[in-house]
């Protein structure tokens, strides 16, 4: 498979970054990932990584009430979040930062949870374990959210995307097996409902697409990249029973 021009990211941002969030959730669902973090401190120090612009950081801030320091490595989506932020008078409570997932640079032991929507799986769920274990507080939780397969032998077109951007993606059990083996001790587990994937991703998707396809009626290459982005949605749309999100909570042993 071809690597990605230089304009597809171009386009690809231009979309993503105008989204409310970049992957599947919604705050119910954070929401019950939270009651399972069940002796949080009344304020609790939370490391949001790989926050993108926010969407997840913002359901956070709603629903606890300690301090957030939100991560991403992508400058233009922590600057989002950032405006975001100022504009909500939450500049006290929530930190955007430009930072790698992988070496975060931030103190050991000083969060009270970690909370990862759809990114760990950057860096490997091992790895990720890892580097989330250094940073929690002994007794300190970790909630994120990871895609899985549910359905073995997907059509190819699903097999070929997941493959190009997540070719090591499991099953529950495999995550589950992860856990096990780290310095974690699952707490729980859930499926994210399928309008988590429609809310506020693949349903502003569509419609973002389509702004951009009047702005670049004349333009063949963004049309291209845009019919490309396309069908991610509707290959959702015809395959969801194959794959899905689930959310995991863990608590550091310890």
């Amino acid at each position: 498979m071809s690597e990605p021009t230089p304009r597809f990211w171009q386009i690809f941002f231009e979309v993503f970054e105008s989204l409310p969030r970049q992957g599947p959730g919604k705050r119910d669902c954070a929401a019950k990932a939270l009651a399972l973090c069940g002796d949080l401190p009344p304020s609790p120090v939370v490391l949001d990584l790989g926050c993108g612009v926010g969407g997840q950081t913002l359901h956070l801030a709603e629903l606890i009430s300690g301090s957030i320091v939100a991560l991403d490595s992508h400058a233009p989506s922590i600057e989002r979040l950032r405006a975001t932020v100022a504009m909500r008078g939450l500049a006290e409570r929530i930190q955007p930062m430009v930072r790698d997932m992988a070496e975060p640079g931030l103190p050991p032991a000083s969060f009270d949870l970690v909370w990862s929507e759809g990114a760990l799986y950057n860096i490997g769920i091992e790895k990720a374990l890892r580097v989330c274990s250094r940073l929690l507080r002994p007794g300190g939780y970790l909630a994120f959210t990871d895609a899985v397969w549910r359905r073995d032998n997907p059509p190819p077109e699903v097999k070929a995307s997941f493959d190009a951007d997540y070719p090591a993606m499991g099953r529950v059990p495999d995550v589950l097996a992860a856990i096990e083996r780290s310095s974690f001790l699952l707490i729980g587990h859930f499926t994210l409902p399928d309008e988590s994937w429609w809310e506020d991703f693949y349903t502003p998707m569509e419609i973002r697409i389509e702004e951009l396809r009047g702005k670049y009626r004349a333009d063949d290459e963004a049309l291209a990249v845009l019919d490309q982005l396309a069908q991610e949605p509707e290959m959702h749309r015809r395959h969801s029973g194959y794959y899905a999100y689930e959310f995991f909570v863990a608590r550091l042993m310890g």
